[in-house]
């Protein structure tokens, strides 16, 4: 499903050239379930931003269903966004005078359905999530877990190929982030590719698999044999 081949992304700062990824080579198939972990620091973001379309490499290749993203113009990168991969982000990033309901059906409006048919799936993916009985209630009256979930739906209910969850439940506390990993957990259950990027070894902890990024490398790529199926 995802294929990286020596990934190399520079940023020019002034007369500073920073190498933020040095080479990075990853294979993750479809139904992993991925901790990318690594410090502040470690190019684990710069990293997450390319699997997730949201920038290029510099060098390399990223290949997504058999297709080179790598070269792709911004408008092509964008349907790849839409149509491949989900977000969950640490700040929810939900429109705040919009229900729960509205938040979720937001990036079904760039595709060719009825409004009908985009209240359909966004119920369905919110009583997926555990909200069907929280449709018409906007952030402000949601707790953060409640608000995370919005986020989740949200993420799933365009039925991406990768579930892409940045510091997920950097925002909650212990109970509630448990909370959410275990929604985690029975997604990948379900059949979802779900990629988790954390600084927390207690969250990569839910993942099957970890990958390690330190200095722009990955320095460590191996099963969790307690997690394992």
């Amino acid at each position: 499903m995802i294929e990286l081949k020596g990934i190399v992304k520079r940023y020019v700062l002034g007369e500073e050239t920073v190498l933020a990824l040095a080479g990075v080579d990853l294979f993750i198939g479809r139904n992993e379930y991925v901790a990318l972990i690594g410090p502040s620091g470690s190019g684990k973001s710069t990293l997450m931003n390319i699997l997730g379309c949201l920038d290029s490499p510099t060098e390399g290749q990223y290949i997504l269903n058999g297709r080179d993203t790598s070269a792709l113009r911004d408008d092509e990168l964008a349907a790849v966004r839409n149509r491949e991969i989900g977000f969950v982000f640490q700040s929810f990033h939900l429109l705040p005078r919009q229900t729960a309901l509205q938040n979720v059906m937001q990036p079904l409006m760039y595709r060719r359905m009825t409004a009908a048919e985009r209240r359909e799936r966004a119920e369905r993916a919110l009583s997926g999530v555990g909200l069907g009985d929280r449709l018409d209630h906007r952030p402000n009256q949601l707790s953060g877990g409640q608000r995370q979930r919005v986020a989740v739906a949200r993420a799933l209910v365009g039925e991406p190929s990768i579930l892409l969850a940045d510091e997920p439940t950097g925002n909650l506390d212990s109970r509630t982030s448990s909370e959410i990993m275990a929604l985690f957990d029975a997604l990948h259950a379900a059949g979802q590719t779900v990629i988790v990027v954390t600084h927390e070894p207690d969250i990569a902890a839910h993942c099957r698999r970890t990958v390690r990024v330190f200095d722009g490398r990955i320095v460590e790529d191996r099963p969790n044999p307690a997690r394992a199926a």
